[in-house]
């Protein structure tokens, strides 16, 4: 397997209120493998977050690249990050930030369409990611007729409808009990073995390390061993 994304020396500041500036991140370099599951832990201000943002393409970095294949994301227009974002990329929070007036199946149909999925194909793919994640049986029920793992898997099934090269996932399990979070990563190991999918995802639970095939941790914004 390849190289997806990488970075290079990459730094993000902040300037504060006093005009000082907080470095989040200092001279990161990372590879992220495809069909992997790649970790980046790190305790509350450790800069995972910052980081996942930028190889997200959601942020810039005050300096470095980020190679998402051949091309440096940093460096595109934002039209063109908008476009990677919706169509090769997907993002899994720690609120699941689904439509509340909406099913199971209708939340997960409607990231297709703003991912623009070919509409005869629609039907089919929104029924096999249900039942990927172990929710064909919930399609008709809305995110408060659901447990918070349901819910979860309901995020994680709209990520993944759209086939994107890579799913970030920032604490996906951190308002979820250890055995219901347990099982949420055990099915991101799933769909990277049955479905190929390349999954980056931060958390400060030191429970979920041995279950990635690599490990970033972070400290006051740099990577240590």
């Amino acid at each position: 397997m390849g190289i997806i994304l990488q970075t290079e020396n990459l730094c993000r500041d902040f300037k504060i209120g006093d005009g000082s500036v907080v470095s989040a991140l200092k001279n990161i370099n990372v590879q992220i493998e495809q069909s992997k599951l790649t970790i980046l832990r790190g305790r509350s201000g450790s800069g995972k977050t910052t980081l996942i943002n930028i190889l997200g393409a959601l942020d810039k970095p005050t300096k470095g690249s980020v190679m998402f294949g051949e091309r440096d994301i940093t460096k595109l227009s934002e039209k063109t990050r908008d476009d990677i974002r919706r169509f090769d990329m997907a993002f899994v929070f720690q609120s699941v930030a689904l439509m509340s007036g909406m099913t199971a199946y209708e939340n997960v149909d409607f990231g297709l369409r703003l991912a623009k999925f070919p509409y005869e194909q629609r039907d089919k793919r929104t029924r096999e990611c249900l039942a990927a994640v172990g929710l064909d049986k919930r399609m008709a029920h809305r995110p408060g007729e659901m447990s918070g793992g349901e819910q979860q898997r309901v995020a994680i099934a709209r990520a993944i409808a759209h086939k994107p090269k890579i799913i970030f996932a920032d604490e996906p399990t951190a308002e979820l009990d250890t055995a219901t979070a347990l099982h949420i990563v055990k099915l991101f190991k799933e769909l990277v073995a049955k479905q190929q999918m390349t999954i980056i995802m931060t958390t400060h639970d030191p429970s979920m390390i041995d279950i990635a095939d690599k490990v970033y941790t972070l400290e006051d914004g740099e990577i240590v061993e």
